[in-house]
């Protein structure tokens, strides 16, 4: 298939995360973060200023509910996990019991790092949104040193219509976050929805090439995304049409997923690549299928960096039961973890803030967490109706107003 090429292509400059200086410390960045499906860009009135991006397209997906049941939750190892790699190629330094930092041009991706100037310093930590609604909002950087988009970088936004590509919405957000030196994650190349009908009705073999495709072109148009979600939900939660195509179980089980990850390095060699799902540090049977799945594709060669995290039902669980899945992940993978689509789905406005601060605060000093995305901010205009944490002209509500305090963020 050809492409369309077209489009201005964004400015190239290094991405960092500028502006959070938290207490606890922001300033800089982990390479990490990942969220996953998301709200779906109904049509509706556009949060003032901003970048339009004129409607990703797209229905967003409703995540199952609690799949399995919290009890008997995993013992967290402790330890930490090392940020990954530097601009050089060596491992930062590696906090006792974790996984070793992959790091290293030789086998491993630079953490942001090399030639884009991405490198973050070693212990710090993004904490990220999504746009609202199909726009980033003018006031995105004053909160935010990350960005992922909802809608906009999933297949079926972009190639709609088979050799029709539509880059626009995605440029302009690719392009905001190098101008305003926020880190870009990509969500996401491969999904079970929101995935080009199209696909159906193609043999194997073309689908094969189709993906294949998808990925590279991508890669050539944003070279420099630091981070990635290259599979999102894998089964049983959502399966593409594709996953004979790309070579199904095989002999590891997920055949499929591991060869997906070789096209991502072979054609983003610098970004970091996650697999994200959903309950994975909320329900065991979730939390087990995560820990099995990516142990598998390492043993099949699958260049895995990080495990992605979507945390929404994390607000029901205890904070320690949360964590100790988290370090279970991380001691059993030798991966760290991202917390990829945060959101708190309470009406009560001091209930939400007693969350926040609980677990917010535990994924901000777990070693094994390298960044924080949050699914959404602004109220009625989320992907869950409680989820938002200040309205559309600014006043907050006391979740976010503890977070900035947290993070010493000064709110202008």
């Amino acid at each position: 298939m050809t492409s369309a090429a077209g489009g201005a292509t964004p400015s190239s400059g290094g991405v960092n995360t500028g502006g959070l200086s938290p207490s606890g410390g922001v300033a800089g960045s982990a390479t990490g973060g990942a969220p996953s499906a998301g709200g779906a860009p109904s049509a509706g009135g556009a949060p003032s200023g901003g970048t339009s991006s004129g409607g990703a397209g797209g229905t967003s997906d409703a995540k199952g509910g609690s799949a399995g049941s919290a009890a008997g939750g995993s013992p967290g190892t402790g330890g930490g996990v090392t940020a990954l790699g530097g601009a050089t190629g060596t491992s930062g330094g590696s906090t006792s019991g974790g996984a070793a930092a992959t790091g290293g041009a030789a086998g491993g991706v630079p953490a942001l790092g090399g030639a884009t100037g991405m490198s973050p310093p070693v212990g710090k930590k993004f904490v990220g949104n999504i746009d609202t609604r199909g726009q980033i909002r003018s006031d995105f950087n004053k909160f935010w040193n990350q960005f992922s988009p909802e809608n906009a970088g999933k297949w079926d936004s972009v190639e709609r219509t088979r050799d029709q590509m539509n880059w626009s919405t995605l440029d302009k957000m690719y392009a905001y976050a190098k101008q305003n030196k926020i880190i870009f994650k990509q969500h996401t190349l491969l999904w079970g929805r929101q995935q080009p009908t199209w696909l159906n009705n193609l043999s194997q073999s073309e689908q094969r090439e189709e993906v294949e495709e998808w990925i590279r072109l991508f890669c050539e148009r944003y070279p420099d995304t630091p981070i990635m979600d290259v599979v999102n939900e894998p089964p049983p939660h959502t399966t593409p049409p594709y996953v004979a195509a790309l070579g199904g179980a095989g002999s590891s089980g997920y055949d499929w997923i591991a060869q997906a990850f070789k096209w991502a390095r072979q054609y983003c060699p610098k970004t970091i690549l996650l697999l994200n799902d959903y309950n994975n540090i909320e329900y065991q049977a979730d939390h087990a299928r995560t820990i099995d799945i990516a142990k598998k594709i390492k043993a099949a060669g699958a260049p895995i960096d990080a495990v992605g995290a979507q945390a929404h039902d994390a607000y029901k669980m205890s904070t320690s039961m949360v964590e100790s899945y988290i370090n279970r992940i991380a001691s059993d993978t030798g991966l760290p973890v991202y917390i990829t689509e945060y959101d708190i789905d309470i009406a009560d406005d001091n209930q939400q803030r007693s969350v926040m601060q609980s677990q917010f605060t535990m994924f901000y000093n777990n070693a094994n967490v390298k960044g924080i995305t949050i699914w959404g901010y602004v109220s009625g205009m989320t992907w869950k109706a409680n989820t938002g944490l200040m309205n559309s002209n600014g006043n907050m509500r006391p979740a976010m107003t503890w977070l900035l305090d947290y993070l010493d963020i000064q709110a202008q």
